[in-house]
């Protein structure tokens, strides 16, 4: 949520942070803004409401504001209405510190008081004018030193930020600030870039720093200054970010979406072969020894949204090959209960991100338990990967838009790879079932294709019902997680209210809610649970419900029962997730463009959530 980029260099600075906030579009917004310093050190800041292109058109694209330092911010608001007066960046009452803020500041309150009775005022309702008049006071108070006026504000705010300061004195200077909110760092020859996600910097610079928790730094032009928090200079290794930028841009495609969907195969594969080598997995990553795997008495899956379906997938996965009893934890519940957690456990935090807020706190209360933490992340350096006892890295490459498809196949890959090492070393397969399973995992990008090689019918169906009201998914063991997940996708990008339910639990209430021309849609994958859910589909459609049907390639006697049936590639029924979800993305997103809506970027949502 919110998006920060920064630029101190030989260049204008104000196209750049127009520019780079238009890569951060995706992580959600209500309003956007930019401060930017000449050579004589006047400092204009223009803001605007609603869509980034307000601001550009206020701003001429940049060019009505000149200067080669600046600093610019999309809000997501949490404290305060959006408007233009809430919008970033804020500045002190004296015009001496300007700055733009991600986060939350819990005690923004009490620091507030405290600074109306040393004499500041306030225009707005937001915490961050808070922090920017923070840093002025001890900035005034210590006499003119950045340094430790970033430092005092660090011991006396609570909550997360990641925090970009101007000083007025301290011409061509930015200074950053991080506690739990992402912030990367870019720097060439000449010039310096700072923001809160990679795609805003990935034209100028794939050179880059990350800022560790509880750090600030000085940007200079062509240079950066590294600090602990307890403002001694410190020594850091630069990282070079492997994507580039066609990764980042559309391709064609009309949305972000349905290229990342079309990515899918690629990740797969790219992710599968990071995984698998000469016909082996490969978990060297994880850090796990074969005896640790032995050892492992337990795993929690600890995730957020569509991560927490992997999750849900993976539960049936691994608990069925490797006989490993598996909890799937939403972070936001596991972060606030009284855990009973196996010391001998094993915690995997899902995330595509590697920042989701809920999900790292969890992490941190796992590592402080003593309990062993993996990582499953797609993005390098982020905060998960670093704090994590060790990572699997998933190569989805970026993911723009905010609902996740190409992030989501790339992390079941990596459970499924899990659950089958840990099958073997554990003793519950043979060589022989896992080869098979191995081989089958490696026919999943070119299945996905053939799937997406007859999407048009898909479409076709999805401007049947855009206008569709309500919308059910139902299905049994992985069929239900599917459907969570196809669930997610239609109503999080279309608005269509829509549910998930396992399909043995219509009869205890939900079935209520079923009336004619209601569009429910089966999942049938598993061959075990086939004529159960047939069974239920019956029931609905007794009722008058339009039946879309999901199976695969064979089980034609499903078009007695269904009105409209899609079919997917045979597979191992373990890895039927990674093909029947595409279907059910193309389903939401189809929908989505049939209504006219902003496919990539919907309403109320962001693309990585760094707050609670």
């Amino acid at each position: 949520m919110c998006g920060i980029v920064g630029f101190t260099g030989i260049k204008e600075a104000a196209p750049i942070l127009l520019e780079g906030l238009s890569k951060l579009e995706y992580r959600g917004y209500d309003s956007a803004g930019i401060a930017v310093r000449d050579g004589s050190g006047e400092t204009t800041v223009v803001k605007a409401k609603g869509r980034l292109k307000e601001l550009i058109d206020k701003t001429d694209e940049g060019r009505a504001v000149k200067g080669s330092c600046g600093i610019g911010h999309t809000r997501w608001a949490t404290h305060g209405e959006p408007s233009e007066t809430n919008a970033h960046p804020h500045c002190s009452d004296d015009g001496a510190v300007t700055g733009v803020h991600n986060g939350i500041i819990e005690n923004f309150k009490e620091l507030k008081e405290k600074l109306i009775k040393k004499g500041y005022t306030f225009r707005t309702q937001t915490d961050t004018e808070v922090a920017v008049k923070l840093v002025d006071y001890y900035y005034k108070k210590t006499g003119g030193d950045p340094v430790d006026a970033i430092h005092k504000t660090m011991l006396h705010v609570r909550g997360s930020y990641a925090l970009c300061i101007m000083f007025k004195d301290l011409p061509g200077e930015i200074w950053a600030a991080r506690k739990d909110s992402p912030m990367i760092i870019g720097v060439t020859d000449t010039d310096t870039y700072i923001a809160s996600d990679v795609p805003a910097i990935l034209k100028y610079t794939r050179n880059v720093y990350y800022i560790d928790n509880l750090e600030f730094a000085r940007l200079t032009p062509g240079k950066a200054v590294f600090y602990t928090m307890d403002s001694e200079e410190i020594e850091k290794q630069s990282v070079t970010i492997e994507w580039d930028t066609e990764a980042a841009e559309k391709g064609g495609y009309e949305h972000f979406m349905i290229k990342e969907i079309h990515e899918q195969p690629r990740a797969v594969r790219d992710t599968l072969s990071s995984i698998v080598k000469d016909g082996r997995i490969d978990l060297s990553q994880a850090g796990l020894t074969e005896d640790e795997i032995k050892d492992i008495s337990q795993i929690y899956i600890v995730a957020c949204g569509s991560a927490w379906h992997v999750g849900m997938c993976a539960q049936y996965v691994i608990e069925d090959l490797a006989g490993i009893p598996v909890r799937v934890e939403l972070a936001s519940e596991f972060r606030y209960r009284k855990l009973l957690l196996d010391p001998k456990g094993l915690v995997i935090i899902v995330s595509q991100s590697g920042e989701t807020a809920d999900s790292r706190e969890a992490m941190n209360i796992a590592k402080s338990m003593g309990i062993r933490t993996l990582g499953i992340v797609n993005v390098v350096g982020s905060s998960i990967a670093r704090d994590a006892d060790s990572v699997i890295y998933t190569l989805a490459g970026p993911e723009i838009s905010v609902a996740t498809t190409k992030a989501y196949s790339a992390q079941l890959i990596v459970a499924y790879t899990i659950a089958i090492e840990f099958a073997r070393v554990r003793g519950t397969i043979g060589d022989d079932r896992y080869s098979a399973l191995i081989a089958e995992l490696e026919t999943i990008p070119d299945k996905i294709e053939k799937i997406l090689s007859d999407k048009e019918r898909i479409q076709w169906f999805a401007n049947k019902f855009s206008a569709a009201k309500d919308i059910f998914f139902i299905g049994r063991g992985i069929d239900y997680a599917i459907c969570l997940e196809g669930s997610l996708k239609m109503k999080e990008i279309s608005y269509i209210h829509s549910e998930a339910y396992a399909a043995g639990e219509l009869k205890h209430g939900t079935i209520s809610l079923i009336e004619p021309g209601v569009l429910v849609i089966g999942s049938l994958t598993q061959p075990a649970l086939y004529e159960k859910t047939v069974s239920n589909m019956v029931e609905v459609k007794s009722r008058g419900a339009y039946l879309m049907g999901l199976t695969t390639y064979g089980h034609y006697a499903i078009e007695d029962t269904a009105d409209f049936t899609i079919y997917v590639p045979k597979i191992d029924e373990h890895f039927a997730a990674s093909l029947a979800v595409i279907p059910l993305q193309l389903m939401g997103y189809y929908v989505s463009v049939a209504k006219g809506l902003d496919v990539d970027k919907p309403r109320n949502l962001a693309k990585s959530v760094t707050v609670e």
